[in-house]
């Protein structure tokens, strides 16, 4: 076994003691990395966020999530259903009614969203013209990088036009 390697597959660091972002190990079985893809992904955040205040059926938080599909609901549902963020309660009606509403762990998680979104609100401005900047800073390096190729083509071709010289 390589030296560091940890013997516990799941077990990827303690990420409490002296936060470094390195300890997020990048392989698959690590259990920080799977809980982060899962609750981090768009469809979970928006889930999340709209099973705050109550809980909602199935049809309800589709209407409520624009561009999620069926299954990818019954997807994400089904996830955080299973990471205990989420729970499911089936009414037996005709036809079944299902609701799903956040469990206390899920809870916590949302008031995680909630600084995240807020800080997002807090700072769009200042994101949006750092996006505006890098556009104009990539596209003069694009013209630049253009130009300086079109220069060497055009010395390649003098250089090659002037070793042909005429024949003797």
């Amino acid at each position: 076994m390589e030296e560091g390697t940890l013997r516990s597959l799941g077990n990827c660091g303690d990420t409490d003691a002296d936060y470094d972002v390195l300890q997020w190990d990048s392989r698959e079985d690590c259990e920080v990395r799977q809980i982060l893809d899962r609750v981090a992904d768009k469809w979970s955040l928006l889930v999340i966020a709209l099973l705050d205040k109550r809980s909602l059926r199935f049809t309800e938080l589709r209407r409520q999530i624009d561009g999620i599909s069926q299954r990818m609901l019954a997807r994400t549902l089904r996830h955080l259903e299973r990471d205990g963020l989420v729970s499911r309660t089936v009414f037996p009606t005709v036809p079944p009614r299902v609701d799903y509403e956040l469990t206390p762990l899920g809870a916590t998680l949302h008031e995680t969203i909630r600084a995240l979104v807020t800080w997002t609100e807090t700072h769009q401005n200042e994101i949006a013209a750092a996006r505006a900047a890098y556009d104009v800073r990539a596209a003069d390096e694009r013209e630049q990088a253009q130009r300086e190729a079109t220069q060497r083509e055009t010395i390649a071709r003098r250089a090659l036009a002037g070793s042909r010289g005429p024949a003797r």
